[in-house]
């Protein structure tokens, strides 16, 4: 049986400490202090009295949300910090709730875990895999180069077109690829997208821009460069910055190179290369499976 308090002077100021909670069945004792340290919070709104509150049979508030990870939300007002457990899977859910409670600092906090920590700590499944096929063609494109009002001259210039086709059983691995690599473009860095929202696909096609080859040239072709996003962290006033510094993309091996530093941080190994297992570097597909 729940019971909605009055909502009457008298009733909002009853509140002392210990405080005692139901949340979504999960019972906590806490302090006013901690849960209106953040006062224009839900919770900072709910325990100063500007909301009604329900009980449950035992006298304890009722909040009806997840009580699972509430713990983590408390002890967050409590300490300033986000201290979760090594292996934690339930982060999407504890930014949801965080979300509803509208605690814009522990949402901050939340998103730079989720860049510091590899994606294998956050969970994912035993077992998962990824087949890469990769190739790459050289193409001569033919242009006229203005010297001046009727006077061009025409020049040929060698380009290679890389192409890189990957699948992957672990979606949220493919998303973290989509968020590391990038195109660029006349318009400045976009991201790629799966082949088709509902398959487990990525395609990637870049053409790096040769030195003999103008800008001008290049963009009318409509090709695009492949860049890397590599997180840095920085500090200021005891704050946690982080910034992305793209790098380019220039070849095929220095592309499974940093595939191969992403897929083995998040606990891949790799299972098979061909056609030379001890070239990986120079293969043309390649196998890995998360352990």
């Amino acid at each position: 049986m729940l019971e909605l308090n009055s909502s009457d002077d008298s009733k909002k100021n009853s509140l002392k400490d210990p405080v005692c909670l139901n949340v979504g069945g999960e019972i906590y004792t806490t302090t006013l202090d901690t849960l209106t340290r953040c006062r224009d919070s839900m919770l900072g709104t709910m325990f100063t009295g500007q909301v009604p509150m329900l009980r449950d049979s035992c006298g304890n508030i009722f909040i009806d949300r997840d009580g699972k990870v509430f713990r983590y939300i408390l002890n967050y007002l409590r300490s300033g910090s986000l201290d979760l457990p090594d292996g934690f899977t339930e982060l999407a859910l504890l930014r949801r709730e965080a979300d509803f409670f509208q605690i814009p600092r522990l949402l901050e906090e939340i998103r730079h875990y989720e860049v510091s920590v590899p994606l294998g700590l956050r969970g994912g499944p035993l077992g998962a895999i990824m087949i890469v096929k990769v190739d790459s063609k050289v193409r001569v494109l033919h242009f006229n180069l203005r010297h001046g009002p009727e006077n061009y001259e025409l020049r040929t210039c060698s380009v290679r077109a890389f192409t890189v086709d990957l699948f992957c059983t672990w979606r949220a691995f493919l998303g973290l690829l989509c968020e590391r690599f990038s195109y660029r473009t006349p318009q400045g860095l976009n991201s790629p997208h799966l082949c088709r929202p509902r398959q487990n696909r990525l395609k990637l096609e870049w053409v790096p821009k040769p030195d003999e080859l103008p800008q001008e040239q290049y963009d009318k072709q409509q090709y695009r460069g492949l860049t890397l996003s590599s997180p840095e962290v920085t500090w200021s006033d005891d704050m946690m910055n982080m910034h992305y510094s793209p790098c380019e993309i220039t070849d095929m091996q220095g592309f499974l190179e940093e595939l191969l530093k992403i897929s083995l941080a998040e606990g891949f190994k790799v299972d098979l290369v061909s056609p030379d297992p001890a070239d990986i570097l120079n293969c043309t597909s390649l196998r890995l499976v998360k352990s």
